[in-house]
């Protein structure tokens, strides 16, 4: 079994995944990491040579590696949801938890990310996270097993919540998820 995090960027997934990692004792996956160590260059520059297309073809790749594995914690890039391939790959490799926040909060937390690409290239950057968002929004709600809004919440308390909702996993500590 392994855990998978969805959602948009800056909803807290790879904080909460080196939480839970950290707590299950299991291996902390980064699909965004293994894309970049399978092209052996960053992100902004796979999209660049390759476009948005060949970058979700290597991201499909590495998310039916990852999926292979047990006893993890998957960190799934924000756009993985693009691909309708990687629904049935990772609903089947474990329990999905979608990490939701609001539009104003993504832009808050994300605004000097610079190791991702516009997606849109044609609006501003809070318009591109409100259109991107709408449009994946029922994409997330699809795939996952569980909804964790995060807007309000600090990265310990969204681990101990996919604690309490994942079976027969060990409770948070209630000090760090208080």
């Amino acid at each position: 079994m392994n855990v998978v995090l969805v959602g948009y960027r800056g909803t807290g997934k790879s904080a909460v995944a080196q939480r839970l990692g950290r707590h299950l004792k299991w291996t902390v996956v980064s699909l965004d990491a293994a894309i970049v160590q399978a092209a052996g260059e960053p992100i902004p520059e796979i999209v660049r040579q390759r476009g948005w297309p060949g970058f979700r073809d290597l991201e499909e790749q590495v998310v039916r590696d990852a999926a292979a594995g047990d006893g993890q914690v998957i960190d799934c890039g924000g756009g993985v949801v693009e691909r309708p391939a990687n629904f049935e790959v990772l609903r089947a490799a474990g329990h999905v938890f979608w990490l939701k926040a609001s539009p104003q909060v993504i832009v808050q937390r994300i605004q000097t990310d610079d190791q991702r690409p516009s997606l849109t290239g044609r609006v501003s950057f809070t318009d591109e996270v409100v259109e991107v968002l709408e449009r994946r929004t029922p994409l997330y709600a699809r795939l996952a097993h569980h909804e964790v809004d995060t807007d309000q919440r600090s990265e310990d308390q969204v681990a101990a919540e996919i604690c309490r909702l994942l079976p027969n996993a060990p409770p948070y500590p209630p000090t760090a998820g208080a």
